[in-house]
């Protein structure tokens, strides 16, 4: 039976917009994807419901992001690792692990029930990352941060276990802007390679504010 007129345009349409949303899937997968800042812990460099374009293009090639970079990534399981639960494994934990494809698309692509941070990369693979007197060494020598505000301290809080230690293979160290109310690698130990979801590439909103993020 021959097709209609009308059924062959609705069939065109619908491929075209099949098409057009695994086109666009792949783009936010891949190269890059807007995201809204939720959180103060960037603060003053970046402001909650500030819009902002992640490249992603880092994650698909498995680049190691450079110190200074603002990342966002994938949060752990445990956001905070008390010292009686302590293992001398400084890695972040995560426990979140889709059985099936399916689950892994919801998860993973589709990002429906997965909480991710936006934080500052401090430490690299091989680097010394300490903690004391308000400061951030790196490497034996105090660090310099042009980002931080003048009153801003960096310090363990006297609660935080993940504030000496040596960065481990494929992974970094990352902390916010806005130390004092920031849970970050501190907290929860450093951040695998394959959890890093994108670099923060460009503010386009507010407008006044528009352009490439550092």
């Amino acid at each position: 039976m021959k097709m209609s007129e009308k059924t062959k345009d609705i069939l065109e349409w619908i491929v075209c917009i099949l098409v057009a949303f695994i086109l666009a899937l792949l783009i936010r997968y891949f190269i890059g994807t807007p995201t809204i800042v939720k959180q103060s812990s960037m603060f003053p460099t970046l402001k909650q419901n500030q819009r902002l374009i992640l490249n992603r293009w880092q994650r698909t090639t498995k680049t190691m992001p450079e110190r200074g970079d603002i990342i966002t990534f994938e949060a752990p399981s445990e956001t905070y690792v008390a010292e009686e639960d302590f293992n001398n494994d400084v890695v972040a934990r995560y426990n979140n692990n889709p059985s099936n494809w399916f689950s892994k698309f919801i998860y993973y692509v589709l990002e429906i029930n997965k909480e991710s941070y936006i934080k500052r990369v401090i430490g690299l693979p091989g680097d010394h990352v300490q903690i004391k007197d308000g400061k951030v060494y790196l490497n034996g020598e105090e660090y310099d941060e042009p980002y931080l505000q003048d009153d801003v301290e960096t310090t363990d809080m006297g609660k935080y276990i993940f504030t000496d230690l040596v960065v481990p293979d494929n992974c970094v160290f990352a902390m916010g802007d806005n130390r004092d109310y920031s849970t970050d690698c501190r907290a929860f130990g450093c951040i695998p390679l394959d959890k890093i979801e994108g670099k923060v590439w460009i503010r386009f909103w507010p407008l006044n504010l528009f352009g490439k993020v550092e």
